[in-house]
């Protein structure tokens, strides 16, 4: 709680490092990366923390990700050999 500073909840279900969060712009869901063995973000209730999709398909670990300003899609990049961004449907 940003008013209080108290912890709302922990988001759990990265096996690796996250490199990266954001919320959405209207604050109710969380993009992470991670650096694990499955490439992924998961994508969270930011009201319930409940983890809502895992989105697999880097071949590198995942270092950044945000949302589009109208949250309705999720850019991700990899460190990779193919040096690529990928775009995910946020719904």
């Amino acid at each position: 709680d940003a008013n209080t500073g108290k912890q709302l909840f922990n988001l759990v279900g990265h096996s690796g490092d996250v490199d990266s969060a954001a919320f959405s712009p209207d604050g109710t869901k969380i993009v992470s990366g991670s650096r694990e063995s499955q490439n992924n973000l998961i994508l969270w209730d930011a009201n319930t923390g409940k983890q809502l999709f895992n989105l697999v398909g880097h071949p590198e670990f995942v270092h950044s990700a945000a949302f589009s300003p109208d949250g309705t899609k999720i850019v991700s990049g990899s460190k990779s050999k193919q040096n690529n961004l990928m775009v995910w449907d946020a719904n």
